[in-house]
Parts: C-alpha cells; sequence; structure tokens
C-alpha cells in the first residue's frame, strides 16, 4: 500500500481557531474599555512632551544642598536602618512559612500547607500603606510602626518567592534523605537548602531594594524617616527639593543593585 504524502500547513485547528478568537475578544475588550472610559489617546502621547517640560523647569537643577544636611541625612540612615530591619525580619519569618506553603515539601498537606498559604495571602494582599496605617493606629507615629509595616510586607513578597523556589527544587535528594529515616528538617537542611541557597540570597537581596523603597512611601504615613521629607516638599510644590531626593533614592538603589550582584556572584562560587 503506497504511503500517503502529507502536505505541511501552518494552520492548525482548533488550537490556532481557540488562540485567534482569545486574542479577538482581547483586543474588542480593550477597545471597548477605551471607549467606555472615554480616553483620549492623542492626548496622552501629547503628555510627554508636556512632563519633559515641566521636569526641565522645575524640577532642574536639583537642590542637592538640601540633601547634604545633616537632619536629612539623619533620616536617610533611618529610613535604611528601617529597611534593613523590615527586611531582615520580614525573610527571617518568610522562610519557614515558605517552606510550610511548599506543597513538595511541607510537613503537612492538611494543617501546615494551608496555613502558609494563608499567611502569604493575607501578609501580600493588604498594601504597605494599609499596613503602616493600621500599625500608626495602634502604635503611633515613628519607625517601630514603619519597621512592623515593612516586615508584614516583606513576609508577603519574599513569602511567595521562596516558596515558588521550593517547589521547583529537584526532589530526588528529598526523597534519598527521607527514605534513610530523616526528619524534615534534616530534610531542608540538607537535601533543599543546598538548592536553593543562591537564589533564596537574590530573593533577600531584591526585598531588601523593595523594602527600601517602600519605605520611603511609609514614611507618607508617619512611618518615619526620608519620607517626611519627601511629602512636605511635595505639599509644598518645592520641585527642585523633591528632584534631589528622587535623585538620592536612586543612587541608592543603584548602589544596592551593585552590591547585590557582587554578593550573588560570591555566593555562587561556593557551590
Amino acid at each position: 500500500m503506497p504511503a500517503v504524502k502529507r502536505k505541511w500547513s501552518r494552520y492548525r485547528h482548533p488550537e490556532s481557531t481557540i488562540r485567534f478568537a482569545v486574542i479577538l475578544a482581547i483586543l474588542a475588550f480593550l477597545g471597548y474599555s477605551i471607549a467606555y472610559l472615554n480616553i483620549d489617546l492623542s492626548r496622552i502621547l501629547g503628555a510627554f512632551p508636556r512632563l519633559v517640560e515641566i521636569l526641565a523647569t522645575r524640577y532642574f537643577p536639583p537642590d542637592l544642598n538640601y540633601v547634604s544636611d545633616a537632619d536629612f541625612l539623619r533620616s536617610v540612615l533611618r529610613t535604611l536602618e528601617m529597611s534593613l530591619l523590615g527586611g531582615f525580619f520580614g525573610v527571617v519569618c518568610s522562610i519557614p512559612l515558605a517552606w510550610l506553603a511548599a506543597r513538595n515539601i511541607t510537613v503537612s498537606k492538611r494543617i501546615a500547607y494551608p496555613f502558609g498559604r494563608f499567611a502569604i495571602m493575607s501578609s501580600r494582599s493588604i498594601h504597605e500603606t494599609i499596613w503602616t496605617i493600621l500599625f500608626v493606629t495602634v502604635l503611633g507615629f515613628g519607625m517601630l510602626a514603619g519597621t512592623l509595616a515593612l516586615t508584614v510586607f516583606c513576609v508577603g513578597f519574599a513569602g511567595k518567592l521562596f516558596s515558588d523556589e521550593l517547589e521547583a527544587i529537584d526532589m530526588g535528594p528529598v526523597e534519598a534523605m527521607r527514605s534513610v529515616g530523616a526528619n524534615p528538617l534534616q530534610v531542608f537542611q540538607y537535601a533543599v537548602l543546598p538548592q536553593v541557597r543562591v537564589a533564596f540570597t537574590g530573593i533577600a537581596i531584591y526585598t531588601w531594594d523593595v523594602a527600601f523603597r517602600a519605605a520611603t512611601v511609609v514614611g507618607f504615613f508617619g512611618g518615619g524617616g526620608m519620607g517626611w521629607y519627601l511629602k512636605r516638599t511635595t505639599q509644598q510644590m518645592e520641585s527642585t527639593r523633591v528632584a534631589a531626593i528622587l535623585l538620592l533614592i536612586i543612587g541608592l538603589v543603584l548602589l544596592a543593585e551593585l552590591g547585590s550582584g557582587w554578593l550573588r556572584k560570591r555566593i555562587g562560587k561556593m557551590r
């Protein structure tokens, strides 16, 4: 019986039909949303030249003398301390929660897994500004409320990334440790941790990076630090001082990024 010659075709039904229908539905929904909300696309495009003009006339040159003042530098130090403490305590608390929330290595899928997932989800569901308002209401204005708000925020942020990383590990070493009678703590220490320590370090450093940027926002709501100066200068329309503060924040985040890259390389060589 002669072989039937197959003819190649790029079009695959029904996969291509379904994909085309989904894309068409999304585009139709976006078009309807733009029309319903009365969004003027030409006005949005024309806003960029206006933005550049405002930055050039109102925010330039930055008032660098303002950010070199001793009181402001002390507020920068308080912001760094607050972000470091919040990030550190958040990461420390999120690691055991991530262990419980990782389905493949959790100690109990019926109790520990739902508890870990619920704790991480609850921390992530509420914005750090809301946490700040809640802690300021209970504890009053100051760095304690800001640090606790950042801690809860970092628990949700780092816990989600940690748990996802744990669920992606190679289960071979884990099963080998379990087969010889190792307890869950020994399994985590000797079979899980060596696989994720580099990733955990990167996540921890990134968590501090996010915590530092969040710390400036926390100051708007009574958490202390240089966020209070940013709020005051913004409300008083002191644009050149706002520009100087924003440049300082960008510089500090850049330094943190360089430091994190160096640290990740050092830890990668320790494998």
